[in-house]
């Protein structure tokens, strides 16, 4: 692997390619960590440490899962990728049931086109109102629930108007720096990013780890913690790679004089087809109830809220998470995948599969091979999010434990396409790739 690296940065290509990825990574960090204009940088502090060490210090996990420590200091690159990420999905559920982008879909790559500029125009929208959301709690002093100081220096309309727009701005440039990445870096650029403003949490939560335990217990616990953590992502790029392949053959035929066709392939059907949106979706359902007792803490129903789902150690709170991840893996699959175009489709270009009949049988088939793959791979992603509520368990670990749900899936799956992507250029120049 260490000389799969080395001819990486031997070719000038390559080379160019990882640097100017470094490069934007680096831009990327310090945009996450330059506040925007009129934040008292110490008492956002303060109140930072104040709410990632008190009772709600999940929910605010939660919240800064995809900004990588930007958004509680309230920094220019504060929302980071997520606006992005939830137009994406936005648009990805519409093709299905709205005829125009479903007929841009299939127009192959203008249509495509079309539908990434779609995306961007709703990405600056969803900015907009996310960044109106939390300056609207900044000023009000709500941001942090406990915290009397006040983080802004002034509630006055224009330096609030500055600082919506200021992040609002941050987001764009943040989805720019993305699609550079994408055309002349290295991986996926929006990936990229996600996994930069992840890992970056790493050190500090597993640091909060040992810190909580005084002496040599502390450094034991921290060392089984990676030991297990290694383990876990051994399992889970083993699942991530684990797929289906249903073989696919294209009759002969006669164009023009000549005898075309013939060739086998397959259709590769992955384990996890689903990837992590189940665990994206199945968390955030979790905690709108968090947020509703949060805004009504007098009534009985936030009192019940508050004693079986904030803390994330009830066994109430983990079996509604599995469910919830299992309900969103078979929908989110259902919406992605469609057996009956993709029978359709090889009915089209006279492919079908042995043993198989072309048309209908052909779509039950797809879909009962879909539905007995899903099971298995919907277990296994409930498993991995319910990891940080099994170490706050057994290791007394805080809501930011890092070795599971839906961090490790999004670093473990960015991971493993960046090394793919490297790997195939390498092997373009037979050059020994990282995967053997």
């Amino acid at each position: 692997m260490l000389s799969a690296f080395a001819n990486a940065f031997r070719t000038p290509d390559l080379r160019k390619k990882i640097l100017f990825t470094l490069g934007i990574v680096a831009l990327f960090r310090v945009g996450s960590v330059v506040p925007v204009p009129n934040v008292d940088i110490q008492q956002v502090d303060a109140c930072r440490r104040l709410a990632e060490t008190g009772e709600q210090a999940g929910l605010y996990s939660l919240i800064n899962l995809f900004s990588g420590g930007a958004l509680l200091q309230l920094a220019i690159f504060a929302l980071g990728i997520m606006p992005y990420i939830t137009a994406s999905i936005i648009l990805q559920l519409l093709t299905v049931v709205v005829p125009r982008l479903e007929a841009l879909k299939k127009e192959g790559q203008s249509g495509t086109a079309k539908i990434t500029q779609y995306t961007r125009y709703l990405t600056l929208v969803l900015a907009v109102l996310n960044s109106t959301a939390f300056v609207t709690l900044a000023v009000n002093d709500q941001l942090f629930l406990g915290c009397p100081n006040s983080v802004v220096y002034s509630k006055d309309i224009f330096p609030v108007v500055v600082m919506v727009l200021t992040m609002t701005a941050g987001t764009g440039l943040v989805m720019w720096l993305g699609e550079l990445i994408t055309e002349r870096g290295v991986g996926n650029g929006m990936s990229v990013l996600i996994f930069t403003q992840i890992a970056a949490t790493f050190p500090t939560a597993l640091w909060a780890i040992k810190a909580a335990r005084p002496g040599a217990s502390g450094w034991i616990v921290l060392l089984l913690v990676v030991a297990v953590g290694l383990v876990v992502m051994a399992a889970v790029i083993f699942m991530e790679q684990g797929q289906r392949r249903i073989p696919v053959q294209y009759a002969k035929k006669m164009v023009g004089g000549r005898l075309l066709g013939g060739t086998t392939t397959y259709i590769p059907l992955k384990v996890n087809q689903a990837g992590v949106i189940p665990v994206i979706f199945a968390s955030s359902m979790m905690y709108l109830p968090v947020l509703y007792s949060q805004f009504q803490p007098e009534s009985g129903i936030s009192s019940w809220i508050q004693r079986y789902f904030v803390s994330g150690d009830h066994p109430l709170y983990m079996v509604t998470l599995f469910l919830l991840v299992v309900f969103f893996a078979y929908f989110y699959v259902s919406i992605t995948f469609n057996p009956q175009e993709v029978a359709e489709n090889m009915a089209k270009y006279g492919g079908f599969i042995p043993g198989i009949r072309a048309g209908r049988p052909t779509e039950n088939y797809l879909s009962f091979v879909l539905n007995r793959l899903t099971l298995p791979g919907s277990i296994y992603l409930a498993v991995v999010a319910l990891l940080p509520s099994i170490a706050f368990i057994l290791l007394n670990a805080n809501q930011n434990f890092p070795l599971g749900g839906t961090s490790l899936l999004i670093v473990v799956g960015v991971g493993l396409d960046t090394v793919k992507r490297i790997e195939s250029q390498l092997q373009q120049r037979n050059y020994e790739g990282f995967l053997r």
